[in-house]
């Protein structure tokens, strides 16, 4: 298991994951409008497995979608992590991350919210929503 550290771009905020899952492109609205870009390259770990090492007594969170909270830097504005509260793991935006990425991106999530400036062309699976839930 490999640690992966990141922080934000003015330095006030810094965290520590202990692993990471496959990396994707989130192209949802949502994504597009808080991170002011066609989209978002995220992966998840473990809640157990993350902490914030430096400045989580400033970090700043708005509930873009009810249950999921997005936390970034109230000082630079970077987005660090979101969660969705019920769930077992965070979302970390790797362009946060300070480490090298394990591996390449998998696919591209969302995509039927794409930015009709942006065309890409990379080989990866697209689909339309969000990775399908398994089946209980």
């Amino acid at each position: 298991m490999t640690e992966h550290t990141g922080s934000c771009f003015c330095g006030a905020v810094a965290y520590r994951a202990a692993s990471l899952g496959p990396i994707g492109h989130c192209h949802c609205r949502t994504c597009q409008k808080t991170h002011s870009a066609a989209f978002a390259t995220t992966a998840r770990a473990p809640r157990a497995g993350f902490a914030w090492t430096k400045g989580e007594d400033i970090v700043a969170h708005i509930e873009s979608t009810p249950g999921k909270l997005r936390h970034f830097c109230p000082r630079c504005g970077t987005h660090l992590m979101a969660e969705w509260v019920d769930q077992d793991a965070v979302i970390l935006r790797v362009a946060s991350l300070d480490t090298p990425l394990p591996a390449k991106p998998v696919g591209h999530i969302w995509t039927s919210h794409q930015a009709p400036f942006f065309e890409f062309d990379d080989g990866l699976p697209r689909l339309p929503e969000g990775v399908p839930k398994p089946a209980p």
